[in-house]
């Protein structure tokens, strides 16, 4: 039996967009309580008593969020791999401190996208790292510093994030 689905099709949107991501913030996937969705989009997340999200910010042009449907009809699975690659420029202790958290930790996250829109990472699963590095580059124009990659497995696409509740959710 064939599984009907309701189409509406796509118009021609002629906004501008902006390729790239300009923040990431990032919790414990154990101190979201709860995420509310109304109308296909994250309207609220309840988080544990005093948790809130943290701002990462790296440098323009270096962070990206990639998502891709994985089907395998014979198998009967379809899901969604989106990687969230963040570079932060200099080797430092904090910087190295922080980024092993995020390769040891379950994560849930909302990504600002360069056209202002925040999606949300962590609805079905933890998010969690897949690579890594750190590196010192060779000649004294090459970067210096460390990158992770987060992944998230889910049954869809990342879900739009109101930007009312950002402020709420984020520590100042």
């Amino acid at each position: 039996m064939a599984c009907a689905q309701t189409l509406n099709g796509i118009i021609n949107d002629c906004a501008p967009s902006m390729g790239g991501i300009v923040e990431a913030y990032i919790a414990n996937f154990a101190d979201v309580t709860g995420v509310t969705v109304t109308d296909n989009k994250v309207s609220a997340i309840a988080l544990a008593s005093s948790a809130k999200f943290k701002k990462y910010a790296f440098p323009r042009n270096t962070g990206s969020l990639t998502s891709n449907y994985t089907i395998d009809d014979a198998a009967g699975s379809k899901f969604v791999v989106s990687d969230l690659v963040l570079q932060f420029n200099r080797m430092e202790t904090v910087k190295r401190i922080e980024i092993t958290a995020l390769a040891q930790g379950e994560l849930a996250v909302i990504v600002k996208d360069a056209n202002g829109k925040f999606w949300y990472l962590g609805k079905d699963a933890p998010v969690k790292a897949s690579a890594g590095d750190g590196l010192t580059g060779t000649a004294r124009a090459d970067r210096n510093g460390y990158s992770v990659t987060l992944q998230d497995n889910s049954l869809e696409l990342p879900l739009e994030v109101l930007d009312s509740i950002i402020d709420d959710i984020v520590s100042a």
